[in-house]
């Protein structure tokens, strides 16, 4: 089968095609499928540059996939053959990944593909649905009428939790960078929008609810951006981080104001093997399936590349301006 695969770390151009064994059911309780398109995240361009560890090599990466089922194990009752589905599984170290015609992954991480999406859209969602989805919901315990800062929100994780917000019936400020943006987000229905380059965004969350601040926050950025979010949480609020504090952070006023700091990282159960929160997670991914088919949800891709571009994808994630999610569409 055809795959893209790095023998070692290195830039964008480390993305080799090369052509391996079609792997094959060997459990039970093993799905056979057809890939037919795959996410690009930021952790795939990471994990290939050496920021975060990838030990075996070839590795093919890709967390996210989206394809049909073209054989199952004998005990296998989830799915059957021909069914469409997509899934979270694969692209970190030493599981293969979905930058690939086929993959074998045990029945219990697959969801049933929205009826609504194409595979392109199906493959950009798995991980930005779960980050989101646990974030707001099982750390943040987001609630309707509650108020929400998302920053970066015309990004792949922050689109998906404006509307995931607006689903609950939540108040949601969001920062983005230029008008297209803005005209973006506002579509998916976030009620404050802040330019981020020409407005002091925490002052303006300040002014907007009367210096109370926000319940909510959720950190797509990291670093020194906690600092400035913790002027605009109000007290006993709470702030749910995708990425790592800087060191530099002063605490105290957090102490003080008595809120609360989260930590997502959706890669763990996979990272750990926590086949339970596994299951959770593409539990999830049925729950979304059913608000993608509602209409409730959606999903925007920015740019659909062949496999072979896997370079360019990865490329242009490292940009950082990507408005919704990069895929791999594999023919």
């Amino acid at each position: 089968m055809k795959v893209i695969s790095i023998k070692s770390i290195g830039n964008p151009k480390t993305l080799q095609i090369q052509n391996i064994k079609k792997p094959h059911i060997h459990n039970d309780f093993d799905v056979l499928v057809s890939i037919k398109a795959a996410g690009v995240n930021p952790i795939d361009s990471k994990l290939r540059s050496g920021s975060y560890p990838l030990t075996k090599f070839p590795a093919i990466l890709g967390c996210d996939g989206s394809g049909i089922v073209e054989g199952i194990g004998a005990k296998v009752t989830k799915v059957k053959k021909g069914d469409a589905v997509y899934f979270f599984h694969g692209g970190l170290d030493g599981i293969q990944g979905n930058y690939a015609e086929y993959k074998v992954l045990n029945q219990r991480f697959l969801a049933h593909k929205p009826e609504s999406l194409s595979f392109v859209e199906a493959a950009a969602a798995p991980l930005v649905l779960i980050t989101a989805w646990e974030a707001l919901f099982n750390h943040a315990q987001l609630t309707k009428n509650k108020t929400i800062f998302i920053n970066a929100g015309a990004g792949g994780v922050g689109h998906i939790a404006i509307q995931l917000a607006k689903y609950k019936e939540s108040i949601v400020f969001t920062s983005i960078s230029n008008k297209h943006k803005a005209d973006f987000v506002k579509k998916l229905g976030a009620d404050y929008i802040l330019n981020y380059k020409k407005q002091n965004v925490m002052k303006e969350i300040l002014n907007l609810t009367n210096n109370r601040g926000v319940d909510i926050a959720l950190d797509n950025v990291g670093g020194k951006e906690i600092q400035n979010i913790l002027l605009a949480i109000t007290h006993y609020g709470q702030i749910t981080t995708l990425l790592q504090p800087d060191e530099t952070i002063d605490w105290s006023m957090a102490r003080f104001k008595n809120i609360n700091l989260n930590f997502e990282v959706m890669l763990s159960p996979l990272i750990y093997d926590l086949k339970n929160k596994q299951i959770q997670q593409t539990k999830i991914l049925d729950k979304c399936a059913k608000l993608f088919d509602s209409g409730r949800l959606k999903i925007h891709t920015s740019h659909i590349k062949p496999l072979e571009e896997a370079a360019n994808a990865h490329a242009l994630i490292e940009e950082g301006h990507t408005m919704g999610k990069i895929v791999l569409e594999i023919k």
